[in-house]
């Protein structure tokens, strides 16, 4: 199951992805107010294994601290972000105050492979938004979870500190190698369709 709560700072998605079947569940991207990602998971009755962030900006790690307080699990991002995650996710260059965050214990690199209950987690590296972005992609449900590599109508913008619109590019070709039925979670907006994508993204349908 994957359930998606869109409130997150500057309306970024939070996710919870958890095995009904064993309740272990990880919660992805933490965005602000982690309230009530506490309270879908007491009403679920779910054990929680990971805190994971598809990249460092703060608008996806401003709730680290607290979850990671509550819960005592691992934080988890990829190697080309802690950086950017410790210095408050470039929280500044938006006029906010410093977002802070407990350093990660778990590095997300590519091709790792995470188990939740019954489920498998792989790790895609997709550098271009930010040099450590990184999509979770769940075989069994094929799934993909796209932080802000990709989204509904549109991709992740490059013109940050860190952004690379070469590298975005061929993380997006990576991307299509992927099922035409796989589901896409993004980090902001609505859900989607890799298929749907491919029909109707302006900059997917330039990469065909």
């Amino acid at each position: 199951m994957i359930i998606g709560l869109p409130i997150g700072l500057v309306n970024s998605n939070i996710y919870l992805v958890y095995d009904e079947e064993q309740h272990e569940g990880i919660i992805i991207d933490t965005g602000g107010n982690h309230q009530p990602v506490t309270e879908e998971i007491v009403r679920r009755r779910l054990k929680i294994r990971y805190i994971l962030n598809t990249h460092g900006h703060f608008d996806h790690i401003a709730a680290n601290a607290p979850l990671k307080a509550a819960y005592a699990i691992p934080l988890g991002i990829h190697p080309a972000d802690r950086e950017l995650l410790l210095a408050g996710g470039g929280a500044a260059l938006f006029g906010l105050a410093h977002i802070p965050s407990p350093p990660p214990e778990l590095k997300l690199t590519h091709g790792l492979t995470l188990q939740v209950g019954q489920w498998e987690l792989q790790v895609i590296h997709t550098p271009g938004h930010t040099p450590g972005s990184v999509c979770f992609y769940l075989p069994a449900e094929q799934a993909l979870l796209t932080g802000d590599t990709l989204f509904a109508g549109s991709v992740g913008r490059t013109d940050l500190p860190g952004g690379n619109a070469r590298q975005l590019t061929t993380s997006l070709r990576r991307l299509l190698e992927l099922p035409p039925e796989t589901l896409i979670y993004p980090g902001h907006g609505p859900q989607s369709t890799l298929a749907r994508e491919l029909r109707e993204n302006p900059w997917l349908q330039r990469l065909r």
